[in-house]
């Protein structure tokens, strides 16, 4: 797609969406799961091809010499396209949230009023680096009766482009509307710009990605935005905690994936147990090839840990990087995750019931945890068959957001013939 050319494309893919979601509004839950279930089995069919086209990506990466944590993003393998696949069939297995009533009501004057579950319409997702999130998207949008227009990042350019024509190739044998599903194939960030423009066609963006994607995204459009913004995720180790325990989710929060937005970036632990729990905990995470970044508390017990700044405390590294702070106690904690937090996964370690409830109270963050990892802020973990994204917005959705936080509704109002006094 050629810059001079972006405007007229975008605009076109839009139109079509728009059109295609009017029209999907009037399809039966059992339509939509069929041509899930039908995507399902083209992405499987195709596992080969999508590798194949993935490499191409993959190879890119290590050239421009991309991180092995975005590397791992970017890769598509046997479990993760089978993932792809499971996650389509979950999909249509969950109950359809469009139609459902909200509340009904009936009104002095006779009027029956009922709220209503309806689809946004057509939703712009921007992400970046993992190619799964096209599949998942497409999914959770038919589902929920959202046509949607997505826009992937440059590094994963052939990737999307697969599965992509994959999944349009097979909707279109199905009952479904195949302007349903668009694809902005462009690396051009003017095609971006376009898109964020189109306020009469397009009714919702979703960004996921890095921090300056999402600013530039929430700057520039004139559509409303649903943050998906970085996770600043936090664990805090009580000096109440089964340390045991602490070490298993902290090593899991940090190193099983570690270019994630769950995953945990800092790790506070109480000054009561630092002397104790540091070393042991630390010691699994260099073995693991962990970059320790520490207070001057954490640098008098752990001598290899580098001087943390400001800026750590703030950063998502979606790397082998782990920022480590002693403090004096939870309400310490709970001040450092709410100042340098971006209120996304937030965990505490402890056994004593009324600090938990303190933490769970007061921290402001969109999911809490209590003896758990943070990365379990997942739609497919909580049972939503897959995720838009994590929203750390309050409004309309926070969270992972899946297929309710993909309706909004509208009132239902039956009469018989009244008229305003």
């Amino acid at each position: 797609m050629k810059n001079s050319n972006a405007r007229k494309d975008v605009l076109a893919m839009a139109k079509k969406a728009k059109s295609a979601s009017l029209e999907l509004s009037l399809v039966s839950t059992s339509v939509k799961n069929i041509a899930i279930r039908s995507l399902a089995k083209a992405i499987k069919d195709n596992t080969e091809y999508l590798k194949k086209e993935n490499n191409k990506d993959i190879v890119f990466a290590e050239k421009q010499g991309y991180s092995k944590a975005l590397i791992d993003r970017l890769l598509l393998d046997d479990k993760r396209v089978q993932g792809m696949v499971k996650c389509l069939l979950d999909i249509a297995k969950l109950k359809d949230p469009v139609g459902d009533v909200i509340a009904s009501f009936k009104r002095p004057n006779g009027l029956n009023i009922k709220k209503v579950r309806t689809p946004i319409g057509v939703i712009g997702i921007i992400y970046e680096s993992r190619p799964n999130v096209a599949s998942d998207c497409i999914g959770l949008c038919l589902k929920s009766g959202n046509a949607v227009i997505l826009k992937g990042g440059k590094e994963a350019f052939y990737s999307n482009k697969a599965i992509f024509s994959v999944m349009k190739n097979a909707l279109k044998k199905t009952k479904i509307p195949a302007d349903a599903i668009q694809l902005v194939d462009s690396a051009d960030r003017a095609a971006v710009n376009v898109l964020l423009g189109l306020n009469d066609h397009v009714d919702l963006i979703v960004p996921r990605g890095g921090e300056s994607l999402i600013r530039f995204v929430a700057e520039n459009s004139t559509i409303p935005v649903i943050k998906h913004y970085k996770g600043v995720c936090h664990t805090y180790v009580s000096n109440k905690a089964d340390l045991e325990m602490a070490r298993a989710i902290c090593f899991n929060a940090k190193v099983q994936r570690p270019g994630v937005c769950n995953a945990m970036e800092t790790m506070l632990v109480h000054k009561g147990i630092a002397k104790k729990y540091l070393p042991e905990i630390v010691s699994e995470l260099l073995e693991a090839g962990v970059e320790i970044r520490g207070c001057k508390k954490t640098k008098e017990i752990i001598k290899s840990a580098k001087l943390a700044t400001e800026q750590d405390w703030k950063e998502e590294y979606l790397d082998l990087i782990l920022s480590v702070k002693v403090v004096d106690d939870v309400k310490h904690a709970i001040e450092h995750v709410n100042k340098y937090g971006s209120q996304h996964s937030d965990a505490i370690i402890t056994n004593d019931k009324k600090e938990a409830d303190i933490f769970l109270r007061s921290v402001d963050s969109a999911c809490l945890y209590v003896n758990a990892s943070t990365r379990f802020t997942d739609g497919y973990e909580f049972g939503f068959g897959a995720e838009i994204g994590i929203s750390t917005d309050k409004l309309h959705a926070r969270g992972p957001m899946a297929l309710e936080e993909l309706t909004t509704y509208k009132y239902m109002v039956y009469g018989q013939g009244q008229i305003r006094q």
